[in-house]
């Protein structure tokens, strides 16, 4: 079961009872910056959702370097959910991706481990390999 709500308490709580792997899904920067230094849980799962507007040289992909090295030092994957990118329609998918793609750059940069939700070990491998993702990102991926 995922974690689904955007207050921060009653998240911590949910975690306490959830069975592992404890994921939670992704709400907006302040609250995914705070339950990323809470740690205590295995996923965060697709931060590019909540994501804003995209600038003219960059995708706000709901990631950036520092909540990556928290992540990473804390043994928190950031995840994918592939059955959720699947029923996009073509111009939300091509945005959704090229987002995705920045934090896989991103956590290459700070050895964050990744984790795909909902798919099989071929299907996550074929789309890592796709949007860039290195050799090592692939064979660590957490495939769910």
């Amino acid at each position: 079961m995922i974690v689904n709500t955007n207050n921060l308490e009653k998240a911590k709580q949910l975690l306490k009872k959830e069975p592992s792997p404890k994921i939670v899904q992704s709400q907006n920067d302040d609250f995914n910056r705070k339950i990323i230094e809470h740690g205590k849980f295995d996923i965060l799962l697709s931060p590019e959702s909540t994501a804003g507007k995209n600038k003219i040289r960059q995708a706000d992909s709901g990631l950036n370097h520092v909540l990556a090295k928290i992540a990473s030092k804390n043994k928190i994957a950031i995840g994918i959910n592939l059955k959720e990118i699947s029923k996009l329609e073509k111009k939300e998918k091509a945005e959704r991706l090229t987002k995705i793609k920045q934090n896989i750059k991103i956590c290459r940069k700070t050895k964050t481990k990744i984790a795909i939700w909902e798919a099989t070990r071929q299907e996550a491998h074929n789309l890592l390999q796709s949007l860039g993702a290195s050799t090592q990102q692939i064979k660590e991926a957490i495939v769910f």
